[in-house]
């Protein structure tokens, strides 16, 4: 069995893939950690409790100065009886304290694993996953507080989960709900985390952690471009592919907050949920609340192999698009071309460029609603712009799918322009605080997506609009972090649970549109990446990875993104020169190289391309539909680090899950004169296998191609890029 109690010794082992975590009920009724790491076959672990007399540890009432909860390794730290770390959980009972002395009562184990209510999570099936309920409670509050725990079979991950449930007879307020925690004793960790800002999103740091306490958090209402709501804890000594590695993530689109404390005994203590900054949630007797869920994954074999388990998982386990396992349509997306400057006959000369390039969607993206004609006007307006759309989008849509192509559109759900009918008419329908101005960002104004009428008029408007025509695509955007996070519809003790209550609504309105529209495919947008996160990837099979899409600044972005995130998630698309984010001109062959590592698609002006950029065009498309199985259904390699400043050359390689073939991909960001010579080394190969360089005819062995590499080609210029395929014959 994955998970197992052994009533003796009092441990619960669980097994997932080829990792261990164990914990044992303390003889005072605590919960104690005992191990998280390698497979470990025998559950006898009780040998790894080991309770110790440490100065100005107090022991808890009813337990001896050993059993301190300083001292010993918590499953989920309590507050207020010793343990000064950082809680699990808060919760203030109606006579104002927050002390929390939560002790085991009851567990159940089960094959399976439950949904949460009203938040994504991971789903298996029977023989895929099993779960363990362990039940806790508090006899001074009458609170339970329930963790759950869930194995994969195939995987070395554990999902993880927290509830408070109020058995009392009186109204207690959650102050701070962890989904997960994690106490490490004897740390020795390095923290790799991705901080980033818009347009370099999720750069990769990672640094010696320190005795204090670091918290990567958001606090901007959506999972945000400046931080990921991950985390990772690697030996000093563990690289891409050797060493040990843990995984955090957190399966959550709003304020979220990973805390980790090392303390003067090296213990620490890792956890991750709900940023409490902006977060209370009243429960009211016989109420419950859940937290998200949190993912952790271990590795043995380096961050390469952390990152692949992340891959796999969000693919078996998380993503249920109709879309998963479908090859994505080649898009062009309209706003480099036009902005908010089209009409019928630009759009309809675009499609028709597409079409003869192999190009199968026409995106139209802002500006066809309301009387947009720039950005400080009309969200919230869901109508069409006939100014600028005489026949409306039936007509026009009817036109593209008649040149063969597939019609997406551009949609910002969650935000209002004051100059908009929908303001006029429901003022209070946006986050505010009364007596105080609302900020604006990008000139518009941030829907109360805790409201049920908000949602249901935004579920109404977008239906109406994809009932008028054959829309398969939509691209969600966000482009403003939520400030004065106040809502008209709620009493003043319950303002704190706004944020929480937002995204809440948001993926309501994700779950109602799906249910509707089961072959939708929709893309994941927040001004490019800010809110790229794995809550939601189960709603959306692809989101926006950056605005920036400059194809250099793009193998950094996408780089750091792989860590947890597969690459069929992550949109990637050839976009004009100079570049409108940086000003770079790039190679077209190289632009098209990078893009091919992610959905693909294309955002310029077609109709201004050179018939050498359109023999580019072709090729690339050619490639997308020979390599993208590849590249979607491999498994993804990190070989050079674009962050290191030593890197000459990024490579990264998708190798087939059978070995049959593998496709690398190199680009010199930097040309270097008279530049150093050096062989790559490939991964995921059978060694014992002959390959033949597609591009050259040359032949390798497996274990030729991994273990003494071929040659990397010099190139003569910035931004030189080329693709090796290597297939087994």
């Amino acid at each position: 069995m994955p998970i197992t109690f052994n009533e003796k010794n009092r441990v619960f082992k669980l097994d997932a893939g080829n990792s261990t975590y164990a914990f044992l009920i303390e003889p005072n009724g605590y919960i104690a950690h005992l191990c998280y790491g390698g497979k470990i076959d025998s559950d006898a672990l009780e040998y790894l409790y080991r309770p110790m007399d440490r100065a100005f540890s107090p022991a808890a009432p009813g337990t001896q100065a050993p059993e301190s909860r300083d001292v010993i390794p918590q499953e989920f730290g309590t507050n207020g009886i010793g343990d000064f770390h950082a809680p699990g959980v808060i919760v203030r009972q109606e006579n104002g304290h927050t002390v929390t002395d939560f002790k085991y009562r009851s567990h159940k184990i089960y094959k399976g694993k439950p949904a949460l209510e009203g938040l994504p999570a991971t789903f298996g099936a029977d023989g895929e996953v099993d779960t363990l309920e362990l039940s806790l409670h508090d006899a001074a509050s009458d609170v339970e507080f329930i963790l759950l725990y869930s194995t994969f079979t195939k995987y070395n991950a554990i999902a993880r989960a927290a509830k408070v449930v109020n058995r009392s007879g009186e109204t207690v307020r959650i102050e701070k709900l962890s989904s997960a925690s994690v106490d490490f004793p004897g740390a020795d960790f390095e923290l790799l985390h991705l901080p980033g800002a818009w347009g370099r999103e999720r750069a990769v740091e990672r640094r010696k952690l320190s005795h204090t306490r670091t918290v990567i958090e958001s606090v901007r209402g959506l999972s945000s471009h400046q931080q990921n709501p991950f985390f990772a804890l690697a030996a000093p000594q563990t690289t891409e592919t050797a060493g040990e590695a843990y995984g955090i993530t957190l399966l959550y689109s709003g304020n979220f907050a990973a805390e980790l404390e090392l303390d003067q005994f090296n213990l620490l203590r890792a956890q991750i949920g709900i940023n409490e900054r902006t977060f209370e949630w009243v429960l009211a007797p016989g109420e419950s609340f859940t937290a998200p869920e949190a993912l952790l994954v271990y590795s043995a074999d380096g961050l390469g192999d952390m990152s692949r388990t992340f891959h796999n998982l969000f693919h078996d386990h998380l993503i249920r698009s109709y879309w998963k396992d479908r090859k994505r349509p080649i898009l062009v997306n309209n706003w480099e071309a036009t902005y908010f400057n089209f009409n019928e006959e630009k759009l309809l000369a675009i499609a028709k460029d597409a079409a003869d390039l192999g190009i199968e969607m026409l995106v139209l993206d802002d500006g066809w609603f309301g009387k947009r004609d720039d950005d400080r006007t009309s969200l919230g307006d869901w109508f069409v712009n006939e100014s600028k759309l005489k026949g409306g989008l039936g007509r026009l849509v009817s036109e593209v799918n008649r040149l063969g192509l597939k019609f997406g559109l551009w949609f910002e759900p969650e935000m209002i322009s004051r100059d908009s009918e929908l303001y006029r008419a429901h003022p209070d329908w946006c986050l505010h605080v009364p007596g105080r101005g609302a900020s604006e960002g990008r000139n518009q104004l941030v829907l109360d997506m805790s409201r049920p009428e908000v949602v249901d008029y935004l579920f109404g408007v977008i239906t109406g609009i994809l009932d008028s025509a054959n829309i398969e695509y939509i691209k969600w955007d966000a482009n403003r972090h939520l400030t004065e996070v106040g809502s008209a519809a709620v009493p003043p003790e319950r303002q704190k649970e706004i944020a929480h209550r937002y995204v809440l609504g948001m993926y309501e309105l994700h779950e109602r549109l799906l249910k509707r529209y089961p072959k939708l495919l929709i893309e994941g947008c927040s001004g490019g990446g800010g809110r790229f996160d794995a809550g939601m990837l189960y709603y959306v099979p692809q989101i926006w990875t950056s605005d920036d899409t400059d194809a250099l600044e793009r193998l950094k972005i996408q780089y750091g993104t792989s860590m947890l995130y597969p690459c069929s998630t992550m949109g990637a698309h050839v976009s004009d020169c100079p570049n409108h984010q940086t000003g770079r001109t790039n190679p077209f062959p190289t632009r098209g190289i990078v893009a091919l590592s992610g959905t693909f698609g294309y955002e310029l002006d077609l109709n201004k391309m050179t018939e050498e950029e359109r023999s580019f065009i072709r090729e690339q498309v050619a490639a997308y539909h020979k390599y993208n199985r590849l590249v979607t259904g491999g498994d993804f390699h990190r070989i050079t680090d674009p962050f290191d400043p030593a890197t000459v050359v990024v490579i990264w390689e998708h190798a087939a899950r059978d070995r049959s073939e593998a496709l690398v991909t190199m680009v010199q960001p930097r040309n270097i004169p008279n530049g150093p010579v050096f062989r790559c080394r490939l991964r995921g190969l059978d060694p014992a296998a002959v390959y033949e360089l597609e591009q050259t005819g040359e032949r390798f062995t497996g274990e030729m191609l991994m273990q003494a590499g071929f040659h990397v080609p010099r190139f003569d210029r910035d931004g030189g890029a080329a693709l090796y395929h290597f297939r087994r014959i």
